[in-house]
């Protein structure tokens, strides 16, 4: 096993990481919420899972797991969008469902992205969802689900 001699004096000042440490996980960070929300208009809104990660180092890369509960239709005929952001800005749709004919349990969706944000500032990743169709509604966390959502920061390779 090779020992790495890191030359910065603190870890906030590192911007690259020495050969031979790509691919480790550096730091992992955990979000969830089961509490229920609604969503009846034609906006995104959010889920309110979140979490926020600050790499250490701008090649580092952001895995994300994210297991969103329980997306329950309450009208018929609807569908669901569910959408990942950093920092405010889409990054990933990662469920649509269309052409359901009743009131439906979506159940949970999940989803895993490797993001390459370029970074050392506090980075905020968040779900939101939206119905699809004429007046539609929509839940998420219902029926006491749990949502979560894992950051993991990978050492640049």
């Amino acid at each position: 096993m090779a020992i790495i001699t890191l030359n910065n004096n603190s870890l906030s000042s590192v911007t690259a990481l020495p050969a031979g440490v790509g691919g480790k996980v550096l730091q992992v960070v955990m979000g969830s919420t089961g509490t229920q929300l609604t969503n009846n208009t034609n906006d995104w809104l959010d889920t309110g899972l979140s979490v926020t990660i600050t790499p250490s180092s701008s090649s580092s890369k952001i895995y994300l797991a994210v297991s969103q509960a329980e997306v329950y239709a309450i009208s018929s005929s609807i569908g669901v969008s569910l959408n990942l952001l950093r920092n405010g800005t889409s990054i990933c749709q990662f469920a649509n469902y269309v052409g359901y004919s009743g009131t439906d349990d979506f159940n949970g969706e999940s989803c895993n992205f490797l993001d390459s944000p370029s970074s050392t500032s506090a980075l905020t990743y968040k779900i939101q969802f939206i119905p699809s169709g004429g007046n539609s509604q929509i839940r998420a966390q219902a029926n006491n689900g749990v949502s979560t959502i894992t950051a993991m920061e990978i050492a640049g390779w």
